[in-house]
């Protein structure tokens, strides 16, 4: 073989090499929109575990009344939840039960269990800010919107993904369209921003006081403004936290409801 052939067989040798190594990368490489997915199903993933037990507080503040609750709840898979006030006295007992796609309220005063209808959905929960309807919705947000990074870069000094979500075709969502501003290092998200269907701002969520709490780093304070009431707002701190714990379905029961007093 000449020298030129020789240098000719090395350099087709190397251009199959390269390929080799390059072309399993490229076939790996996402599109945005999958690379959106990947990132807000690991936000997801930040609350989620196959169960859970919290202890939490809840102010609200309206131009009516405010009131401070502290709370615990359990959570098991997507379908059920249990969440029972503590205090004050006058509502100790007070249980909203999560079982699918139903919720049921127990009231301790009057001991009488209540289940919701679809007509009461949107109602408040607990006279917060927050509805029957958010309760329900466990669902991941890939699941039911499809989503773009709007904004990858740069801002106040820290380095931000934003998305957009649009819901998908028969998606069962109230919302037009949600933002969502995350940090890129930790991928902690700082706040969301809800739309009606005529892409009215309706919410924000403010997200702070982020610490690592259950072996998991995520903000520990979240706040919901009304669009339409800004003096108004609901925020919940999680003080106690913990993942994956044995619970026995027993405890996601109408009759538990009761021995929650």
């Amino acid at each position: 073989m000449s020298f030129s052939s020789h240098v000719a067989a090395r350099g087709a040798v190397g251009i199959v090499f390269l390929l080799a190594v390059m072309l399993p990368s490229l076939a790996l490489a996402e599109t945005p929109r999958e690379k959106a997915t990947r990132i807000l199903e690991q936000v997801d993933d930040m609350w989620r575990g196959d169960s859970s037990r919290g202890v939490f507080s809840m102010e609200v503040k309206t131009s009516r009344y405010q009131r401070k609750l502290s709370l615990e709840a359990w959570s098991k898979g997507k379908d059920l939840s249990l969440v029972i006030i503590r205090e004050p006295v006058k509502e100790k007992g007070t249980a909203t039960l999560k079982s699918g796609t139903s919720i049921y309220t127990y009231l301790p005063k009057t001991d009488r269990t209540i289940r919701l209808t679809s007509g009461m959905m949107m109602g408040s929960w607990m006279g917060s800010h927050f509805t029957n309807d958010d309760l329900v919705k466990e669902s991941r947000m890939s699941d039911d919107y499809d989503a773009a990074i709007t904004f990858d870069g740069t801002k106040d000094g820290q380095s931000l993904y934003e998305f957009e979500l649009i819901p998908k075709p028969d998606a069962p969502v109230v919302w037009g369209k949600i933002t969502i501003l995350v940090r890129q290092d930790d991928l902690v998200p700082l706040n969301a921003v809800y739309y009606d269907e005529e892409m009215e701002k309706m919410r924000t969520m403010v997200y702070s006081n982020i610490k690592t709490m259950g072996g998991r780093k995520f903000p520990a304070t979240l706040r919901v403004i009304p669009e339409d009431k800004p003096d108004e707002f609901t925020e919940v701190v999680y003080h106690e936290i913990e993942f994956d714990i044995p619970l026995d379905d027993s405890l996601f029961s109408i009759s538990s409801l009761k021995r929650s007093r």
